[in-house]
């Protein structure tokens, strides 16, 4: 016990990591006003500023339809169309604060991000793990210092 390469560090590696997937945001959507009913919108994710992947969005009561195409490496071209619940919760302040409820069949969890391979899920059915969980000490340290040196310019 207590060995080189023993620690719980060496395990959480395994996992894929949410900055892996495309992922789409409902807080973000509800800031920028998007989630009005009957409203239809494009998304767009981009690398150096070149667009490698979209996505069409249809709102409408209390849900939002997601359009898009994708494939996996060498297949063909497959098209999704599918509605995800938005479940609407009241804020203890006023006003209401809205969730996406997972699409993923069985799940229904009430999440704020899904994250997109050939369905569009929350993390917990993609097993999916957030970066700083595999960092290890020194890793985590020097990621807190690069947030406060970009913060004070």
């Amino acid at each position: 016990m207590g060995g080189i390469g023993s620690g719980r560090h060496w395990h959480l590696s395994v996992k894929n990591t949410t900055d892996q997937y495309r992922s789409i945001d409902v807080r973000r959507w509800a800031r920028e006003g998007f989630l009005t009913p009957g409203r239809r919108f494009g998304w767009q994710w981009s690398i150096d500023g070149e667009k490698v992947a979209n996505i069409q969005v249809q709102t409408g009561n209390g849900q939002v339809r997601l359009i898009y195409r994708s494939r996996d490496y060498g297949d063909e071209w497959e098209s999704h169309d599918y509605p995800v619940r938005l479940l609407s919760q009241p804020c203890h302040y006023g006003g209401y604060r809205e969730w996406f409820a997972c699409p993923a069949q069985g799940c229904g969890r009430r999440v704020a991000k899904l994250y997109g391979e050939r369905i569009f899920a929350c993390r917990h059915c993609y097993q999916l793990a957030y970066t700083s969980q595999s960092e290890l000490v020194f890793d985590r340290a020097l990621r807190r210092a690069n947030k406060l040196r970009a913060a004070l310019g």
